[in-house]
């Protein structure tokens, strides 16, 4: 295998705009992904709108193309994909890694790893962690929390038509999801650990969640903790006491983190309570030598300060910094 310029991990929208200014710069680039093209993104609710505007979402120079204000899932997918194949991105899929070491001379080490157990090892000059934070959920750690009716990501409400919800958070992911199952058919009920829902809410779905609320057709239970999932209730701790919540489904809607473990084992030192790596935030680049973070990884446990809209622009500084040290 050829020691490549640059090894970029993962294929979302921040990982791809770094390959393309690999590219653009003539430096020797592969991607690796552990799953399929954007893959967050394609995780995310089938009916999903963003909250941004189509240009906030253009890696590249390539228009993102909508008759709508606001672009959907589907054309998020779809535009990406065209991406891929307008610039003939070299990605290859269902590759895990595993390690990642960097020798005495300077070159990386990447081991990876593919669904039926194939390993390989790639060897590169500099390394960039694009791997987002959407496949880590935040566990809340109660009993019961790995049974087959709960859930860290919410897909579709069809499947919960006459049945009984407990949505756990309190952001647009759960009050999306609550939302959308009521007008499916089904009964659900809110819990928060705080006293009102949180600031970030998309300003048209923030009015539509409250007024259900106070209507009774999504319950609510704010200032309440879960404590037990039971197969067929969520136990909760409140304001009013301990309270079962019957549930046919169960989807815990509490967060994301980068995987900061990776990034530990590469030896990038990584603040213990915020899991921000340590980085100069010029170049992205870690206190490991050569060894970059861009998007979603950079934010540590406060995921809401990096979006696709800011994370975009890590690639182009991270690739300037790699072309300026090795040359284009």
């Amino acid at each position: 295998m050829p020691v490549r310029d640059v090894l970029i991990v993962g294929a979302g929208p921040s990982g791809l705009a770094t390959a393309i200014a690999a590219k653009q710069r003539g430096l020797d680039y592969v991607v690796v992904e552990k799953g399929i093209l954007v893959n967050s993104i394609f995780q995310f609710p089938q009916h999903m709108v963003f909250f941004t505007t189509p240009e906030l979402l253009e890696i590249g120079g390539l228009p993102l193309i909508t008759p709508y204000d606001k672009p959907t899932r589907l054309e998020a997918l779809r535009y990406y994909r065209r991406v891929v194949d307008t610039f003939d991105l070299q990605i290859s899929f269902h590759e895990a890694v595993t390690a990642i070491e960097r020798g005495d001379d300077g070159v990386f080490a990447v081991t990876t790893r593919t669904p039926r157990g194939a390993t390989r090892v790639r060897e590169a000059r500099a390394v960039v962690l694009a791997i987002g934070y959407y496949d880590i959920p935040n566990r809340l750690g109660v009993p019961g929390e790995d049974l087959p009716h709960v859930n860290h990501y919410y897909t579709d409400a069809h499947p919960y038509y006459r049945q009984r919800v407990v949505v756990v958070g309190g952001k647009n992911s759960a009050a999306e999801a609550c939302l959308e199952i009521f007008r499916a058919g089904g009964h659900p009920t809110l819990v928060h650990r705080h006293a009102e829902l949180g600031s970030t809410i998309k300003y048209w779905v923030r009015p539509d969640i409250e007024n259900r609320i106070k209507e009774g057709s999504v319950k609510a239970r704010f200032e309440s903790r879960v404590v037990e999932i039971t197969p067929t209730a969520v136990v909760i701790d409140g304001p009013g006491g301990r309270e079962e919540l019957p549930a046919e489904g169960v989807f815990l809607l509490t967060g994301y983190r980068p995987d900061t473990e990776l990034m530990l084992r590469a030896g990038v030192a990584c603040d213990p309570d915020t899991l921000v790596p340590e980085m100069n935030t010029d170049t992205f680049e870690t206190n490991v030598p050569n060894l970059f973070v861009a998007g979603g990884a950079v934010a540590g446990r406060h995921t809401g300060n990096i979006f696709i809209e800011n994370g975009r622009f890590h690639g182009g500084k991270i690739i300037a910094a790699i072309a300026q040290r090795f040359g284009d």
